[in-house]
């Protein structure tokens, strides 16, 4: 009787996964010992570090679980930490059993990437990535941002992660995660998050490289990458990095800026990389005395980009959305709240949600992915 208990208590832990690393807590190698007698169950749980973040959130799960077991009455729960061996296993599981190396640039990956690139910085490219990220959550995607602006990295104040930091096992980390979305910045690794980033151009592609192929993180439908404004190194390392990533242009309604914004399309172009469309960002917004249209910053230069790029890659590259100015996009920037969960009915998160939906009926491209063809 005591034997079928016990085995009972291990199939129930076989329902706990880890919190961060969302496996089942046996496969990772966790549970170090499990004891029943009169009724008194005593497990024992391996932690990845010691002062593990989610410890509180790893007791409550297993507690639920074993309490759920027949025949046991009282539970203690003890806690360790792994060795490096242990530590070492865990990474070989998360990593498939091999070295360290970027999933998104695999042959067989199923994650679609897609940078959102602009010509200048201040469209509004960051904002617009949190709001993509956490619609596309809200549609049952499997979501991550890389904020691969390395100087001006404000993702995580957008997210409402500021001062937080993942949790590292060695050199593997682990995205923090807000609103679904799993995120990972420069800024989460600083010592203090003032500080200046001062990298020059082969530090940059080591960066972005260590941020892709570090991080665990797990199965993914759509990774987003803030790429920083320009056409400078790291957009060039994300086409030499990921091959097949794909490129969302983001410009303004001014019609001078879209000459600009085609630059972040030509290298993208260049790279072989697919442009999936264009977003208008401060589109026209509706006086709210009069109901007209009032265009603060012009009108046009989404469907100039669009235009002009469909004519450059010879295929169309359609005009997604205009996305209308909304001090609401403002304000939820700074309080860290997206603008598609504070106001999911506002005519900006209506057209947030619609560029999510035609990005969700796109395939994925294939350009740059070997096909296993036999002649």
């Amino acid at each position: 009787m005591t034997q079928q208990i016990i085995e009972n208590i291990h199939a129930a832990l076989a329902t706990v996964s880890d919190p961060e690393l969302h496996r089942p807590l046996p496969d990772l190698g966790m549970i170090e010992s499990v004891t029943f007698e009169k009724g008194a169950a005593v497990v024992t749980i391996l932690l990845t570090i010691s002062g593990c973040p989610m410890r509180d959130r790893l007791k409550s799960d297993v507690h639920a679980a074993i309490s759920k077991v027949d025949g046991v009455k009282e539970i203690t729960l003890n806690f360790g930490v792994m060795n490096e061996e242990q530590r070492n296993n865990v990474k070989k599981i998360l990593h498939g059993g091999v070295e360290k190396f970027i999933p998104f640039a695999q042959p067989d990956s199923l994650t679609r990437v897609i940078g959102i690139a602009s010509g200048k910085g201040g469209v509004g490219k960051s904002s617009l990535t949190v709001n993509l990220a956490v619609a596309a959550v809200a549609r049952g995607l499997k979501v991550g941002i890389l904020d691969a602006d390395v100087y001006g990295h404000s993702i995580p104040r957008l997210m409402n992660l500021v001062g937080q930091r993942p949790t590292a096992i060695d050199q593997t980390f682990i995205p923090l995660e807000s609103y679904g979305v799993k995120v990972v910045s420069m800024e989460m690794f600083k010592p203090d998050r003032a500080d200046p980033v001062a990298y020059r151009g082969p530090m940059l592609h080591k960066v972005l490289e260590q941020l892709l192929s570090d991080a665990y993180w797990g199965d993914l439908d759509l990774l987003l990458l803030d790429l920083p404004p320009g056409t400078g190194d790291i957009a060039i390392s994300l086409g030499q990095l990921i091959p097949a990533s794909e490129i969302l242009v983001v410009t303004t309604p001014q019609v001078a800026a879209a000459e600009i914004a085609e630059r972040a399309g030509r290298i993208a172009h260049q790279l072989k990389q697919h442009i999936v469309g264009v977003v208008e960002n401060m589109s026209d917004i509706e006086c709210p005395h009069c109901g007209e249209a009032i265009s603060l910053f012009g009108s046009g230069g989404g469907l100039e980009t669009a235009k002009r790029l469909s004519t450059l890659v010879g295929a169309d590259v359609p005009l997604l959305a205009a996305v209308p100015f909304d001090p609401a996009l403002r304000i939820g920037g700074d309080d860290g709240l997206p603008i598609v969960l504070s106001k999911p009915e506002s005519h900006s998160a209506v057209a947030i949600y619609s560029v999510v939906d035609q990005l969700m009926k796109q395939r994925k491209s294939l350009v740059g992915v070997p096909l296993s063809l036999h002649t």
